[in-house]
């Protein structure tokens, strides 16, 4: 008996020669230079490369942040390299979702508040089964009440994770994470990341200079000169040490 056909892979997101270029004539810059990537739903893919070879930038034009020169990006079924700013704007409300190195949670709000913005943004209320799995996921029932001048910068950013997953996005993108973490603070929220596409089904999309960080993907692409230069699947912080050593050399 034949085993059943596995259904093929959905892709979430998807870049073809991408080209973001700064200035003109012959003091252009290209911050992208046709880059062509794509992502599988509910992976975690992180992003590498040195200083300058583009990964910030192509994450920006990603997530609808920046607006390239040329080329498409497309969420799901969407094209969004040719929308307006309102149509963007509700783009990244409803389907994308950000965790920043600095947390961006409100300091007047509790994290209960902060957690619900987008949604209060968009004028929805939150599925309560969906917001129970999230806070408790993330292990802040008992730090809903708290403004983020009285959690820790681990508890900020498990915050932020919640507050980007709590609209169910389509892609969630992670710019640095643990960049202002402690080593234990910054694993608990690789951790919850990985946890987030493994048992809830999310695609995440991480920017990290960290061999360490980008171990906790599945998989790890490299740029290099604003183009994919590589890329690594079930990465060690050894093997990404490896790659980029010899991309260096």
């Amino acid at each position: 008996m034949q085993p059943p056909a596995l259904a093929p892979a959905r892709t979430a997101l998807q870049v073809t020669h991408l080209v973001k270029m700064y200035g003109s004539g012959d003091t252009a810059v290209y911050a992208l230079d046709g880059a062509t990537a794509a992502f599988t739903a509910a992976e975690f893919t992180a992003i590498m490369g040195p200083s300058g070879s583009g990964k910030s930038t192509l994450m920006h034009c990603l997530a609808g942040l920046d607006t390239p020169t040329s080329g498409s990006v497309r969420i799901g079924d969407t094209e969004i390299s040719g929308l307006g700013d309102r149509a963007l704007t509700l783009l990244r409300r409803r389907r994308v979702g950000f965790v920043f190195q600095s947390f961006n949670l409100l300091p007047t709000l509790t994290a209960e508040q902060n957690i619900r913005l987008p949604l209060d943004l968009a004028g929805r209320r939150p599925d309560p089964g969906w917001w129970e799995q999230v806070i408790t996921s993330l292990g802040l029932e008992d730090r809903l009440r708290h403004r983020p001048g009285q959690l820790s910068g681990g508890q900020q950013q498990r915050v932020a994770c919640a507050r980007a997953l709590i609209t169910r996005p389509d892609v969630v993108f992670a710019d640095e994470p643990t960049g202002n973490l402690d080593s234990r603070s910054g694993a608990e929220v690789l951790s919850f990341l990985r946890a987030s596409v493994r048992e809830l089904g999310q695609t995440a999309v991480m920017v990290t200079h960290d061999p360490v960080a980008a171990s906790y993907a599945g998989r790890v692409l490299f740029l290099a000169d604003g183009r994919v230069s590589g890329e690594l699947s079930a990465p060690t912080p050894e093997l990404v040490l490896d790659h980029l050593k010899q991309a260096g050399e």
